[in-house]
């Protein structure tokens, strides 16, 4: 009759580890300058994550406002940048072998000194990654 019961608690035990892991949302902030150029990218990057709905927690910063730099404070940003993302905490993943930094416009849209070297494919590559990872408890 313990066993059962020792047995039992552990089983309940396993299982609230389990869905308390499962729970958990990946986090991905992202800093932003609320300027025209932009909107079309801030549009394309809330319709991706929308994708991940229920796996991702989204944070928004607006670069000119009072939490905005309180949130620059927070990771050290001090330069004129007018997007940055951060995954899980990092603003750089490894995809493929490669890391990508998510900093200044996707490749190919907004004013070209602006221009970052990452694509919309690899903000879905990232997401798609870990999202997985969150999935397997890795």
């Amino acid at each position: 009759m313990k066993k059962i019961v020792i047995s039992f608690i552990v089983l309940i035990i396993f299982t609230f580890v389990l869905t308390a892991f499962a729970a958990q949302k990946v986090s991905v902030e992202i800093l932003y300058m609320n300027h025209g150029p932009l909107q079309s990218t801030l549009k394309e990057i809330d319709t991706i994550c929308a994708q991940y709905k229920d796996k991702i927690t989204v944070f928004r910063y607006d670069f000119d406002s009072p939490e905005g730099e309180r949130f620059m404070s927070k990771k050290g940003i001090h330069q004129h940048i007018p997007l940055m993302i951060w995954i899980a905490g990092k603003n750089t993943v490894s995809i493929k072998g490669k890391e990508i930094l998510f900093s200044g416009f996707p490749t190919g849209s907004g004013p070209e000194f602006f221009q970052g070297k990452w694509k919309m494919d690899d903000l879905r590559a990232a997401l798609n990654q870990v999202t997985q990872k969150q999935m397997r408890g890795i």
